[in-house]
């Protein structure tokens, strides 16, 4: 049986589509690097209920994570909206179960980083990133964020920091990511994919 070609992990909560659409353009990025291919996958919502309320399978998008989808990752991207300046509760309760896998060792030596979507320009982009790699570094992962040698990251007007992808949606009328974001989105994803293989040697 051929081996599994290595891939890295876009693993993401969305609510309104904007952290999907930076999901996507994290996977084109990984798409350019030979050798290393995308998986996204999502998590579903929070419920205050007891019982199973959701279907094991989302009607769009992509499909929820499990995690030997993480365990067996070579590299990881997370990505959430922000809520007060952290991860929102579905991406948080998702890495909450993952106590196993930071017992096993599993993550140690992996590169990771995070990526967000604000309402508002200065609505915790920054904090939100800082505060998602949090648990990242208790896995022993490898941070990555963008280098500043990519003029996307000095000419942005919305989102994009040098902690990791960033997209500025707007508080009223959704706004699509910008020429800007897109493409700190895909020199992450290609980052990671880069480092991915060298880490692996």
């Amino acid at each position: 049986m051929p081996e599994q070609q290595p891939y890295i992990l876009i693993l993401y909560y969305s609510r309104n589509g904007q952290t999907a659409e930076m999901a996507s353009q994290i996977g084109r990025g990984v798409a350019r690097v030979t050798g290393i291919e995308a998986k996204l996958r999502s998590v579903p919502v929070v419920s205050p209920d007891t019982e199973v309320s959701l279907p094991q399978v989302p009607d769009a998008g992509a499909p929820y994570a499990s995690k030997s989808d993480l365990a067996n990752c070579a590299g990881l991207a997370i990505g959430s909206p922000t809520r007060f300046g952290n991860m929102a509760a579905p991406l948080k309760h998702f890495l909450d179960t993952t106590g196993d896998l930071w017992l096993s060792g599993a993550l140690v030596g992996k590169p990771a980083g995070a990526f967000t979507s604000t309402g508002s320009l200065h609505g915790g982009q920054e904090t939100t990133l800082l505060t998602m790699m949090m648990p990242l570094f208790h896995h022993g992962m490898v941070l990555c964020g963008l280098p500043y040698t990519d003029q996307n990251l000095s000419k942005t007007a919305t989102g994009g920091t040098p902690y990791g992808p960033s997209h500025w949606a707007g508080t009223a009328e959704q706004q699509p990511l910008s020429k800007h974001e897109k493409a700190l989105c895909q020199l992450f994803g290609e980052r990671l994919a880069k480092l991915a293989l060298r880490l692996a040697d």
